[in-house]
């Protein structure tokens, strides 16, 4: 493994800690800083606006700078906005503080996913995708975890000050390691071309609908757990970590799967996945099944995450590709906002928990229709493709003809 693909993970494992472990310190930021709990709640909010904002904008100011320039530049931005949050003397610098860092959040991994496929061949681009994106699954097994724990113990501030400082780790592990070859300066009309295709498009609807199935549950899987499968709530937790640990091998399985079959993979995960929740809300009600259909469903659906990130990027078909890598993961947010709001919607309707889950199976199903016509869209492109090449070559062909038949025969 490239060690440059190793700083890209401890940076996607910071960003990861930093945007969950917030839900485990709700009470100590809000002792801390004499404010409500619901109102410690909003940070999660100003973080995903944070995302929203960042990921378009920061790419699209960094196309003209190599990979190892925007993503030191954006993980220097991540650190500051940690280290104000420890230091934050109010709820509304907080709040600020925490926007300032999530700005880095959404570009991050989309240039951090373009350059890691430049660091390895071709035809094992989604595997490096994959071991980026593992650092972020480690952050829910063991930064949250262990920062909550912190918290709890010693003081919140203190975590956000641990977060800076595997920031200042990245950012050294990106100068000391990232090849500046990792990719190379783009133009920004270069970028936008690349969502005039339709291929684009078709797989970030794929990430939009497909993920919202993982989020329509996961949103609601504390509820699920122990109002439908009777788990004591002090075993909530043990389970988050089974379905983290299951993220996570799912995470570096998808990248060897995704490299062989591509979309093809991610179709046949979606109709999985939502066999799966079709399994999980027929045996919610069985705790020992439920909790291994669940790990299994978390396995499944992040395996295609390094799958999707890959395809976009090769749908682009531009010298760069980090707009549509850092769109993909816009899309990632509207995911989740998209499938909480559904499950919430069925919940509304007094359906009762397993409805998100029946939500979720629907979404993973649209999702699937989705990327079979992103797989006949490409089939498509790849026969024009070739039909253009062989035209050229007969056209070329029969230029050259005139001057081959003028040949005296000795000199053929």
């Amino acid at each position: 493994m490239p060690r440059a693909l190793l700083a890209l993970a401890i940076g996607a494992f910071g960003i990861g800690t930093t945007e969950f472990v917030v839900m485990g310190m709700l009470p100590q930021i809000a002792d801390g800083l004499d404010v409500s709990v619901s109102a410690v709640g909003l940070l999660i909010s100003a973080y995903a606006i944070g995302v929203v904002i960042g990921a378009p904008t920061l790419t699209a100011l960094g196309v003209r700078f190599t990979p190892r320039q925007t993503l030191v530049a954006l993980m220097v931005l991540f650190t500051l906005g940690n280290l104000l949050s420890a230091l934050a003397p109010s709820y509304g610098w907080l709040v600020a503080a925490r926007v300032f860092a999530a700005l880095a959040h959404g570009s991050f991994f989309g240039v951090g996913a373009v350059a890691a496929r430049r660091l390895v061949p071709r035809e094992k681009a989604t595997q490096a995708i994959s071991l980026m994106i593992t650092g972020l699954t480690l952050a829910n097994v063991v930064g949250v975890p262990l920062g909550t724990f912190l918290a709890q113990q010693l003081s919140w501030r203190l975590v956000f000050a641990a977060v800076a400082a595997i920031g200042l780790v990245t950012i050294a592990g990106l100068l000391a390691w990232m090849p500046t070859v990792a990719g190379e300066p783009t133009d920004l009309r270069s970028e936008l071309g690349a969502f005039r295709r339709r291929g684009v498009w078709l797989v970030l609807g794929t990430t939009m609908i497909g993920f919202a199935a993982l989020f329509s549950v996961y949103s609601y899987v504390s509820p699920i757990l122990t109002e439908l499968g009777g788990i004591p709530e002090g075993w909530v937790t043990p389970v988050l970590g089974l379905f983290g640990a299951g993220t996570t091998v799912g995470t570096l399985v998808g990248g060897r799967l995704g490299d062989r079959w591509g979309m093809s993979f991610v179709a046949v995960g979606l109709l999985g996945t939502a066999g799966a929740l079709a399994v999980l809300a027929l045996v919610a009600r069985t705790p020992v099944a439920a909790v291994t259909v669940l790990v299994f469903f978390g396995m499944l659906a992040f395996a295609l995450g390094p799958v999707v990130q890959n395809r976009v990027i090769e749908a682009a078909r531009v010298p760069g590709g980090s707009l549509v890598s850092a769109a993909n993961q816009a899309a990632f947010n509207v995911a989740n906002a998209l499938g909480a709001a559904l499950g919430a919607a069925a919940l509304s309707a007094g359906l009762g928990y397993t409805a998100p889950i029946w939500v979720g199976a629907a979404l993973a199903l649209v999702g699937t229709g989705i990327a079979v016509l992103t797989i006949r869209s490409e089939r498509r492109e790849r026969t024009a493709l070739a039909f253009a090449a062989r035209a050229d070559v007969d056209r070329w062909q029969r230029a050259l003809a005139p001057v081959a038949d003028a040949t005296p025969a000795a000199v053929r």
